[in-house]
């Protein structure tokens, strides 16, 4: 059985075919060029879709289903993108019943950090467990929520938005979705930069990353976790606290649904061994002791693409067993 999933991003599109036990058989991307609008992305989708087919060496004939995973506000039941915020100008597109009607293949339709978590537990670091968390930690944080191989969806379609729970409302910082006190607020790539100017506003001058800031015209988290594997004491201490962000993140889940497991993917992964220690290394400061043991912390193992693996594993939901 083969199942091709599809990853939409805002600025590229991800496609492969997947085997049964999870094994890509094809990768493909194309850029996403939102701002062509809808009906160009509805194409390029489709056209991601036939050239991961083509690169796997097999047919349309061979496929069993399709899974697709979009970001943004959704209608997850209705296949439906709703208002995108980084794939505008597109608004109430009819992904799944498109896609479904150009391949004439059962189509599951699903929000990318829910596919990326599925992936994970399908194929990557939880597929040998029964429940499983992922926080995606890119610009922003995000995540999904995989328990007996099914994703908490919601009943609304928004379940699994790890990254705005609130985890500070006596002072707290604005987020991107307009709210206060989120988790992405504090803890996405975004974030750390937006801490880090903060900090060097109060620095007078002694962080390495000042000089940083002034050859290169503005930072990367990437610049403040290198500077505090160099030993910078500003952005080691900006670091301890993005860890200590996150574990108050892994401690909500764990308290809430007590997961055989939380993992952490995305870009910030890179930080490496050391960062996820001190993850833990809060995670046991903060949860009930029992949950604190036996809850496995790890990274996730599939990267980027995750995401199309667990759309396929959507696609594959449809039709298999």
């Amino acid at each position: 059985m083969f199942y091709v999933g599809l990853d939409v991003g805002g600025t590229t599109m991800k496609a492969g075919v997947v085997e049964d036990g999870g094994v890509p058989r094809s990768s493909v991307s194309l850029p996403t060029e939102a701002s062509r609008g809808q009906e160009f992305g509805l194409d390029r989708m489709c056209e991601t879709i036939r050239q991961a087919i083509a690169s796997a060496g097999l047919t349309l004939g061979d496929i069993a289903a399709i899974g697709v995973a979009t970001p943004g506000l959704m209608d997850i039941p209705a296949g439906i993108i709703l208002d995108p915020m980084n794939l505008k100008p597109w608004k109430n597109v009819p992904v799944k019943d498109h896609v479904a009607r150009v391949f004439g293949k059962p189509t599951a339709f699903q929000n990318d950090a829910n596919a990326a978590a599925l992936g994970e537990f399908w194929a990557g670091a939880g597929r040998n467990v029964e429940s499983m968390v992922l926080f995606t930690l890119g610009t922003g944080v995000g995540g999904g929520i995989v328990i007996g191989g099914k994703v908490v969806e919601g009943r609304h379609s928004h379940g699994g938005e790890l990254g705005h729970m609130k985890i500070e409302m006596t002072n707290p910082r604005l987020c991107g979705c307009g709210r206060f006190g989120c988790l992405e607020a504090y803890a996405g790539a975004m974030a750390i930069v937006k801490r880090t100017h903060e900090a060097l506003n109060q620095d007078a001058g002694k962080s390495s990353l000042h000089a940083v800031l002034r050859s290169a015209g503005e930072l990367t988290a990437r610049d403040v976790f290198a500077a505090a594997a160099s030993g910078d004491g500003l952005a080691g201490r900006l670091i301890e606290e993005t860890a200590y962000y996150l574990a108050i993140g892994a401690m909500n889940t764990m308290h809430i649904i007590d997961p055989d497991m939380v993992v952490f993917g995305g870009g910030m992964t890179a930080a490496g061994e050391g960062f996820l220690a001190r993850i833990r290394h809060h995670v046991h400061e903060l949860a009930f002791a029992v949950p604190a043991a036996n809850t496995e912390i790890r990274y996730a193992q599939l990267g980027t693409d995750a995401g199309f693996i667990g759309a396929a594993a959507c696609g594959r939901g449809l039709v298999a067993g």
